[in-house]
């Protein structure tokens, strides 16, 4: 079969490589499944420059995290019908054929196109679970950096259905009206405007519950101040690439409070009751006809570092896929 792989860390479109494997064989209590679309996500190409929290095993790692595909084989123990459409989650989903835990496949409803289930679960339940733990109610104030982002898109499109006012923040004006459009309550251009006069206008000056950051560095520390006393910012990337200043007053005399989050720390703490919630929440999402949710181009496997530029580039519209079946 073939897969990605690479053999040492570095920028994705020089280290990638088309490599031809033996066909893996389900061990008990997996699945085999042969893959129809895989999502390129920015934790992926963070993965293959060895910049994420989960680190390659190298030479000959996999990559990507996330798609869709059809059951083809099942390990001892596993009773899940053959050609079952799942997305599901593993290292390496960059490929013809993975082996999974069956517990890691989320069945997909009919009415969902391949396009969207391979997008299903990295951003769906990473906005939906932020926003969750975020604590803002509806008719409360939650903002959010990277608001053009496909995660962004969706925190918007979620806190709308959920009734949450959001106020995104762009440094591209060519975005603005378009996630007015989508939903947002009110849009930021960092690059001409400041944020903490937008928020005290809009929040009769008691500023937003929470912030979901996904920028760090410089644009986290100008949001601070944006939060109203004892609210929180959620900080789930990093695309800066730089640590956020905090000013201690800030922590001390607002008690507000800064936390990380991660997927992968969260699947591994949350109660199944809550998980099974979030699970939920995201089907209802994506199964919306009104969910934007979209995909700008699909590659064919041989086509990766055309694929892993694309994907890294900014001014995106939507989504990079790979065709691996």
């Amino acid at each position: 079969m073939l897969a990605i792989t690479f053999d040492t860390p570095g920028t994705p479109s020089d280290v990638l490589q088309i490599s031809q494997l033996p066909l893996p064989e389900p061990r008990p209590g997996e699945v085999r499944l042969k893959v129809i679309l895989s999502a390129i996500n920015p934790s992926d190409l963070m993965f293959v420059q060895n910049k994420y929290g989960i680190r390659p095993q190298l030479p000959g790692s996999g990559a990507g995290f996330e798609a869709v595909g059809i059951v083809d084989a099942c390990g001892e123990g596993v009773t899940i019908p053959l050609g079952t459409r799942a997305c599901f989650t593993a290292v390496g989903t960059w490929a013809e054929y993975v082996c999974t835990s069956a517990k890691a496949l989320i069945p997909v409803p009919a009415q969902l196109p391949d396009t969207i289930a391979a997008q299903f679960f990295v951003n769906p339940y990473t906005a939906c679970a932020m926003v969750e733990a975020s604590g803002v109610q509806p008719g409360g104030w939650l903002m959010l950096s990277a608001a053009g982002s496909a995660l962004g898109k969706l925190v918007i499109q979620y806190c709308k259905q959920k009734g949450i006012k959001t106020i995104g923040t762009v440094r591209r004006p060519d975005l603005v009206e378009a996630l007015r459009r989508l939903g947002a309550d009110a849009i930021v251009d960092l690059s001409k405007e400041d944020p903490l006069a937008v928020v005290k206008s809009l929040t009769e000056g008691k500023g937003v519950g929470a912030i979901l950051d996904a920028v760090a560095g410089e644009t986290a520390a100008q949001l601070l101040p944006c939060l109203t006393r004892g609210g929180k910012m959620l900080v789930y990337g990093s695309l800066s690439l730089e640590d956020i200043p905090v000013p201690a007053g800030l922590l001390i005399f607002k008690e507000i409070s800064l936390q990380g989050f991660w997927l992968s720390s969260w699947m591994k703490t949350v109660t199944p009751a809550d998980y099974q919630a979030i699970a939920q929440s995201v089907v209802a999402l994506l199964s919306d006809e009104a969910t934007y949710l979209p995909v700008e181009a699909i590659y064919s496997l041989q086509e990766i570092a055309q694929a892993v530029t694309h994907a890294g580039q900014e001014g995106r519209s939507g989504k990079i896929l790979l065709r691996c079946g």
